[in-house]
């Protein structure tokens, strides 16, 4: 039928329009997608929260105003690197700060207390083989008016610990009284220790079990009584190293954590006198590398004791020496190896001095990061009194002069039940570093990390525009709303004309404006 021929040609051709133009336009939007988006510099500053830039990059042609605006910024911008830059350097400097500070507490650990008699031998002590043997420590010449006939006499090879320990000042003879705290004490409450003065005693020098004090002031310490007896000090002959022209003792005051170093850190205590020392206990803290040049408590055991301090250090130091020069130790030193005889002491004498102009090249002692110290203040009045020379006199069986000659009160105590704290803290921090920048930051530029991440964001923004997405998806997005062919298929025409037409448009029949295939063939 012609009727349904037209309609034929006519359906064909406007579908074919139709679809070429669907596949036009996707491919127009397709293309249109996968081009970068030019950069919007102008857009970018107006939307920055970098202060001053939106003035600067603006759409036409740049002007006075952008200028000045961009003069402006740019010296803001270099203010601002030249207060970070000198921020950067104080940091990179290590700066610390001391700080003090006081604290009270209930009770406190007493110190350790070592005290030496000046006087190393006592000469009714010595034997004619001791004075053979000490010759170049003493120079006193022999006992026996005949002398020294070492071809007769055979002297046993020395021991100097045991002539130190024989020959020495025994505290049974020099301990006149002791209390502590209100409490008799005696010569048990002391331990034996070497130095440099031989035979020294140690009060409250064991860490497990030292002595606390509950109250400050005088009369809450330690307080002793000593006979120096300088009737029993070596007379000068001729002067050697080791010769003493003082009399009295010498005292230290430590921690039970380090050993006595007594001939340089003691002070002297003088008879005829009762001395009095307040005593204020320091605890100070230091900072290791780069801040500042302590020896951290990480570091390997020292070797010898338990644990480090510069005393300790130094007489390792001198240990060392000795051994390396002289091939053996003194009393006082640690160690395992053989003791000097006093036919090397010229030997001992020279290591040790040419280590103390050395020290500091040879062995230097770094500074413990933890230390504790006692600040001390002395005070003296004379004894004994006039009236109390012969109660004195009386009670111990000796002469006044002899009293006054050889007796001496030694009085230690704490002034306060509190203690100081000097600690070093860094003065600047990577806290302290990151806030001045900040500041400085949104000082002069008006900027912060999120303006940063800002810039970072829009320089590599093309790498993301730029990633290719697959066809599918842009048509399903690009084109919703394009007509979409029904899944059912076409009904094909019969070739004969149906002999009444549908009462009802079809079911598949579009609503008006919606040109569909099924509307064309209807029409």
């Amino acid at each position: 039928m012609p009727i349904e021929f037209v309609c034929k040609i006519k359906f064909a051709e406007e579908d074919e329009k139709q679809k070429s133009k669907q596949d036009g336009d996707k491919e127009s939007l397709i293309e249109e997608s996968c081009t970068p988006p030019a950069k919007d510099l102008a857009g970018f500053a107006n939307s920055c929260s970098l202060h001053g830039i939106n003035h600067i990059f603006v759409s036409g042609r740049l002007g006075i105003r952008q200028t000045l605006w961009a003069l402006a910024f740019l010296t803001s911008l270099a203010l601002f690197l030249y207060q970070a830059a000198k921020c950067a350097i104080s940091y990179l400097e290590h700066p610390h700060v001391t700080a003090l500070n006081e604290e009270a507490t209930p009770e406190m650990v007493f110190p350790a207390v070592t005290i030496c008699n000046i006087n190393r031998f006592r000469f009714s002590a010595l034997t004619d083989a001791d004075i053979y043997h000490l010759a170049n420590l003493t120079g006193l010449p022999p006992k026996n008016r005949d002398g020294h006939k070492p071809t007769d006499l055979m002297y046993p090879a020395p021991d100097m610990q045991d002539i130190f320990n024989r020959t020495g000042h025994q505290l049974e003879e020099m301990l006149m009284s002791c209390n502590f705290s209100g409490q008799n004490c005696s010569v048990e409450d002391f331990s034996v220790v070497y130095t440099r003065y031989g035979k020294c005693y140690t009060f409250n020098g064991n860490k497990t079990t030292s002595k606390k004090t509950k109250q400050g002031g005088m009369g809450n310490g330690l307080e002793i009584m000593l006979d120096i007896q300088q009737d029993e000090y070596l007379p000068i002959w001729r002067e050697t190293n080791e010769t003493s022209l003082e009399a009295g003792i010498r005292v230290q005051i430590h921690s039970q954590d380090e050993p006595p170093y007594i001939h340089q850190l003691g002070f002297g205590v003088s008879p005829g006198f009762q001395t009095f020392v307040s005593c204020q206990e320091q605890r100070l803290t230091y900072l290791p590398q780069p801040w500042g040049n302590c020896r951290s408590t990480s570091k390997e055991k020292f070797p010898g004791y338990d644990t480090y301090s510069i005393s300790a250090c130094r007489l390792l130091c001198e240990t060392n020496e000795v051994m390396r020069v002289c091939n053996c130790r003194m009393v006082h030193m640690p160690g395992t190896a053989a003791i000097c005889p006093p036919s090397k002491i010229n030997c001992v004498d020279k290591a040790l001095a040419q280590l103390q102009k050395n020290s500091g090249d040879i062995c230097p002692c770094e500074t413990p990061c933890n230390l504790t110290r006692y600040g001390k203040e002395l005070s003296m009045v004379k004894i004994p009194s006039k009236g109390s020379a012969r109660y004195l006199s009386r009670k111990y069986d000796k002469s006044e002069d002899y009293i006054r000659d050889n007796f001496l009160v030694l009085d230690i105590f704490f002034e306060a039940l509190n203690y100081e704290t000097i600690e070093q803290k860094k003065a600047y921090d990577v806290a302290g570093l990151l806030g001045d920048i900040g500041g400085q930051m949104g000082l002069f530029i008006g900027a912060s990390i999120l303006t940063v991440l800002e810039i970072l964001d829009y320089i590599y923004e093309p790498n993301d525009m730029t990633r290719s997405h697959p066809e599918g998806a842009y048509a399903n997005t690009i084109l919703p709303n394009h007509h979409v062919p029904h899944p059912h298929p076409h009904p094909h025409p019969h070739p004969h004309p149906q002999p009444h037409p549908p009462p009802h448009p079809p079911p598949h029949h579009h609503r008006p404006g919606h040109h569909g295939v099924f509307e064309d063939f209807a029409c």
